[in-house]
């Protein structure tokens, strides 16, 4: 009887490495021959991709790359890449069988046998999509903290010296001077507050495609002259130096001109802001195709070239220092891009570096015929024809209240007063006014109330009631409609917007116009 034990054989360090790659469900671990087939598969290449082993080997595999990687010539550029730097990675879109995409990273290493001959690539695949959407939350969480940082200090900043010259006439009540001084001081800063609101509203209905346009022919040339002469005080200041180029002949573009005069007055106004004293900015134009090209140029502080893919993203702006001496919230280029876009028109932008200056060119589509002149009366005949009408202002905000009643008066017509939606009803019954202007948010009584109940009497039936409210979102416009208002001011209410109330209801056989006293 044999004393010898049986002898175990067990796999060899080959197999034993083949059944470790064949068995990782993490990682896609494949190999692919010399023109870039695929020749082996394992689990985990089936678990991320979404192939089975029979379905994909000896496929090729640009099969999993997106469209326009492919029109890139992507995947042979990461054969040759690895070929001549003795391995690839790379991170980006990769394509699985049912067609959906994931975040991959991929590292690509050539094989060589013995002889030093290419045997093939060996490729390992890992889906990193839950990791970029982690990342893409984080940054975004950053980027909004920062966004109300900077909107706090916007506010503030007009806030202050709007408290200050209070203050000041408070403590010289007779003196003209401080008055004047206070005055200049409060206007300038409340169409600082304005335009931040207005960009902030624009970013939102821009983003929620709830911008209405109005197309019409829109002279180039004269656009950009009342741009920079909107923002020549800046300018002056500066000392900078405007230089304008733009081609003989008339230069007539399809669009909304309010739009159009916002996208050139952010441009500008953004190269004044990033240009130093005494720099200089070229605004130009041309004709491209069926587009009127436009661009503004500027010697200013110029975009590092990690900043310029970017420019255009929402709250994304240059370094800056603490001094922040130029404000901004960051969605103007953001505005500008999508404004000339939904116009049918392009913007990009560029830079040769730090220090080297910026240029931003924008797009819009030529005018197809040359239209006729209009005409429209001057905001001081549009006063001159309105007779007086007879205006109640209902505000639970005793100062805005005033101050809009105020405005009316000077505006040559009679201004009355009420704080809550009952008053309204008592005073309006009383007499009835010609127009309301009325506050939506009233404490008690609500803004819509109050105008359905003018609706249901008949002594203030035909009352003009006007919404005056902060808020401006479409759904808002669209439930002042329903409520039976006959129109929707966004505060502040100017002085032109009231101007166009008065002409409009002075004119014959208009609904709205005043019942005699």
């Amino acid at each position: 009887m044999s004393n010898d034990k049986p002898v175990v054989v067990g796999p060899t360090d080959d197999e034993m490495f083949r059944l470790l790659v064949e068995n990782v469900r993490d990682y896609a671990i494949f190999m692919l021959d010399p023109g870039g087939h695929v020749a082996s598969w394992n689990s985990g290449a089936e678990h991320i991709k979404g192939y089975k082993r029979d379905e994909i080997v000896g496929r090729h595999f640009s099969i999993f790359y997106t469209p326009d990687a492919i029109a890139r010539h992507w995947p042979q550029h990461e054969l040759s890449a690895a070929l001549e730097q003795g391995r690839f990675e790379d991170e980006g879109w990769r394509l699985r069988k049912d067609g959906s995409t994931f975040w991959a990273n991929v590292v690509i290493t050539p094989v060589y046998d013995h002889h030093q001959r290419l045997r093939g690539f060996a490729k390992i695949t890992r889906d990193l999509t839950a990791r970029r959407k982690t990342e893409e939350l984080q940054r975004t969480e950053r980027r909004m903290n920062e966004f109300l940082a900077m909107l706090a200090h916007e506010l503030r900043n007009p806030l202050a010296p709007i408290q200050s010259a209070l203050e000041v006439v408070e403590r010289k009540p007779d003196d003209p001077g401080a008055a004047a001084w206070a005055r200049n001081i409060i206007h300038r800063q409340t169409t600082q507050l304005t335009r931040l609101v207005d960009d902030l509203l624009d970013v939102s209905r821009i983003t929620r495609g709830k911008v209405s346009l109005k197309r019409e022919p829109v002279d180039v040339k004269a656009t950009i002259s009342h741009v920079i002469e909107s923002l020549r005080p800046r300018i002056d200041v500066r000392h900078q130096v405007i230089e304008i180029q733009l081609p003989a002949g008339p230069l007539e573009i399809e669009a909304d001109a309010a739009r159009v005069a916002q996208v050139l007055s952010n441009l500008v106004d953004n190269a004044v802001k990033y240009t130093p004293d005494g720099g200089r900015i070229v605004i130009s134009a041309t004709i491209v195709d069926e587009f009127a090209s436009i661009a503004v140029a500027d010697s200013g502080i110029g975009m590092a070239p990690d900043l310029v893919p970017r420019v255009f993203e929402l709250f994304v702006q240059g370094e800056r220092g603490l001094d922040r001496r130029e404000g901004g919230l960051g969605v103007g280029l953001t505005i500008a891009k999508r404004l000339a876009e939904l116009q049918g028109g392009t913007m990009s932008a560029g830079s040769a570096g730090e220090g080297l200056g910026s240029r931003f060119v924008v797009q819009l589509p030529l005018v197809r015929r040359a239209a006729e002149p209009k005409t429209s009366p001057t905001p001081e005949n549009r006063t001159a024809r309105a007779p007086r009408t007879r205006v109640m202002i209902v505000d639970d905000n005793r100062d805005a209240a005033e101050t809009l009643g105020a405005l009316v008066e000077l505006l040559g017509h009679d201004a009355s007063v009420a704080h809550d939606g009952e008053q309204a009803l008592r005073l309006a019954t009383a007499r009835p006014p010609d127009v309301m202007l009325l506050d939506i948010g009233l404490p008690g009584m609500s803004g819509y109330d109050v105008a359905r109940k003018l609706r249901e009497a008949p002594e203030t039936h035909n009352v003009r009631v006007i919404a005056c409210t902060g808020y401006a979102r479409s759904d808002d416009a669209r439930s002042v409609d329903q409520a039976g208002f006959d129109g929707h001011f966004v505060k502040p209410v100017t002085a032109a917007q009231l101007e166009h109330l008065f002409s409009e209801m002075a004119r014959p056989g208009h609904a709205g116009a005043q019942r005699p006293a």
